[in-house]
């Protein structure tokens, strides 16, 4: 606590909405700006967790037309401009301790709802490594990590590899973002031997929006006779 208070002293904690020093200090976001933020509510798909229209409606547009391979999913946020400027501020920009609102929101509204799906593991969406060496960190194991330690659920980061370099998937339409996912995710040879392990691999990303990389991230695992594989996001789009 002496630490984390002398850190303080030295480097104000910044709001990750407006990037104001945070006041009053112990917080991790302005008042004023945590009331910005769109949480995901009922009624949600049953599938991937977006926010639906009506009750009655069980899945998204989405859901309907696709045959993803994963079980469930579920997020926190709902993916706006608010969100998407935020999240640019923490993967383009280094402020990664933006990590530690996300991950203490992510265990006040979805810890009970994870831990009642009793995943085995929790497995952040790699990204290449290429990638890595240039941003300095993933944000999907930032998140992963986070919730790791507050659930007390194991975390492997080794198992899943991002092989090919993709292009942004923001700048493909819907099957562009399929097409650029092809082979891009394997199981590491340490992987291979320990696939019996898992039962439940619960993926964690920090977007969904037309689910390609989490699915594409699916079907690999599930090709490895992983059979069960969920996932959790940060933030979740409205449409598709």
């Amino acid at each position: 606590m002496e630490l984390e208070y002398i850190r303080e002293l030295i480097y104000p904690r910044r709001c990750p909405i407006c990037e104001k020093i945070v006041l009053p200090k112990g917080k991790k976001i302005c008042s004023v700006c945590k009331k910005k933020l769109i949480y995901v509510e009922e009624p949600c798909c049953k599938k991937c967790g977006k926010p639906v229209a009506q009750k009655e409606q069980e899945y998204c547009f989405d859901c309907y037309k696709k045959q993803f391979h994963y079980d469930f999913g579920m997020a926190l946020f709902v993916y706006d401009q608010t969100m998407k400027d935020s999240i640019t501020a923490f993967k383009f920009h280094g402020k990664k301790e933006y990590a530690d609102f996300y991950v203490e929101e992510m265990v006040e509204r979805l810890g009970k709802k994870i831990l009642e799906k009793q995943p085995d593991v929790l497995i952040p969406v790699p990204i290449h490594p290429k990638k890595k060496q240039v941003r300095g960190f993933n944000q999907a194991e930032l998140l992963a990590s986070g919730l790791s330690k507050k659930l007390e659920i194991p975390i492997n980061c080794k198992l899943l590899l991002r092989t090919k370099n993709t292009i942004p998937q923001k700048q493909l339409n819907n099957k562009e973002r399929l097409k650029n996912l092809e082979r891009a995710f394997t199981i590491s040879v340490q992987g291979w031997k320990e696939k019996k392990i898992y039962r439940h691999i619960m993926l964690v990303d920090d977007i969904y929006t037309t689910g390609s990389t989490i699915e594409a991230c699916s079907k690999v695992l599930q090709a490895s006779q992983m059979t069960k594989v969920s996932f959790v996001s940060l933030c979740i789009g409205k449409g598709y």
